[in-house]
């Protein structure tokens, strides 16, 4: 862990305890797979996020994170320093005053915070973040575990991409790869990645595309404990009201009153529809550099109408249907939106 450290500064543990109160409970401001996240204060002031891994993560995913960290762009989180003391494996990132997306999202008190201006930039950041990662010179970096815990917001509602513990490169001859081991959040999952392992680069084309639908509604994915459900109920809904035009207003998260341009809800929802209309065929759905042009272009508008994605017209299914049936074994861990972790595994004998 120490060489992939290099070129960030060393803190001392006695520094850690300091600036989190000894990891009092009430310095926390957020979790994940990772572990718990705490604000601290350094002694010159600076005030920074801390980020204490738990005993069952991996070190394999602390050196993820690490390795990706080194990443520089204005829309992905920024690493200060690390601290290694015995078990303890500590990293220490920027803190953002605003807290993550999911603050706002659904909130009565903080969502009318978000006027329909800021809920554009944290899009459009959300799609030059992406770019970037998935562009990058060197490797193709899938996020794969993209949700509004992971969306931090700045004092000027710049969105920093964070949580890279699940992250995965891809070399430049590679399009896609399989693992055992799904790590990902209930709503937010590509339904290929959860149900068969395999990730790409459009795992993430597909949380982008609920990402976006939960901004301009204001509300949360939620997968129906129905059979064959991969999508959730607000994809459900939006497309729907998509259909019938005249009701796209409905999509828009009431607290924002008449305070929205419809020519622009019609595009961003065309753009997460368009997203997510081919939940069994990931190469259907656009890549980020597309998306970025499409929500560029001045026409405003798309090559094409969104398809109804077939899982709709299916029904729902809840976790249980996550299972690799092509594998004998499949370790899955997903978040529920209530940030409760779960991991099972499935063991599968594919000739009963």
């Amino acid at each position: 862990m120490e060489e992939a450290c290099s070129g960030f500064t060393r803190f001392d543990f006695c520094q850690i305890l300091d600036a989190t109160d000894n990891f009092s409970e009430k310095m926390i401001v957020g979790w994940g797979g990772f572990g718990k996240v705490y604000k601290g204060q350094l002694p010159g002031g600076l005030n920074v996020a801390i980020k204490r891994a738990d005993e069952h993560t991996a070190m394999l995913e602390v050196n993820s994170e690490l390795q990706l960290a080194k990443l520089q762009h204005a829309n992905v989180i920024r690493l200060l320093g690390w601290c290694i003391h015995g078990k303890e494996r500590i990293l220490v990132y920027e803190f953002m005053q605003n807290g993550s997306l999911d603050r706002y999202l659904c909130a009565r008190i903080k969502g009318p915070l978000l006027d329909w201006s800021k809920r554009l930039k944290i899009i459009k950041g959300l799609v030059e973040g992406l770019v970037y990662l998935h562009k990058h010179p060197m490797l193709s970096i899938v996020h794969r575990d993209l949700k509004p815990n992971n969306i931090i917001l700045e004092c000027d509602m710049t969105l920093n991409i964070s949580d890279f513990g699940s992250a995965k490169t891809l070399s430049p001859d590679v399009t896609e790869e399989h693992t055992c081991r799904v790590v990902g959040t209930s709503g937010y999952i590509a339904p290929e990645y959860a149900s068969r392992g395999v990730y790409s680069l459009k795992t993430d084309v597909f949380s982008f595309g609920i990402l976006v639908l939960e901004t301009i509604s204001g509300r949360k994915n939620t997968i129906l404990d129905k059979r064959g459900d991969t999508v959730g109920d607000l994809v459900r809904d939006a497309w729907c009201i998509w259909k019938d035009r005249i009701r796209l207003h409905e999509l828009v998260d009431r607290s924002l009153g008449h305070g929205y341009d419809i020519a622009e809800v019609v595009m961003y929802a065309q753009v997460a529809l368009l997203l997510l209309c081919a939940q069994e065929d990931p190469v259907d759905r656009p890549a980020m550099t597309d998306v970025a042009a499409m929500l560029s272009s001045e026409s405003m508008s798309l090559p094409m109408e969104p398809k109804e994605p077939s899982a709709l017209s299916e029904g729902g299914a809840g976790e249980d249907t996550y299972i690799n049936r092509s594998s004998r074994t499949i370790d899955i861990t997903i978040t529920s939106s209530a940030t409760v972790l779960t991991r099972v595994r499935f063991i599968i004998d594919p000739e009963v």
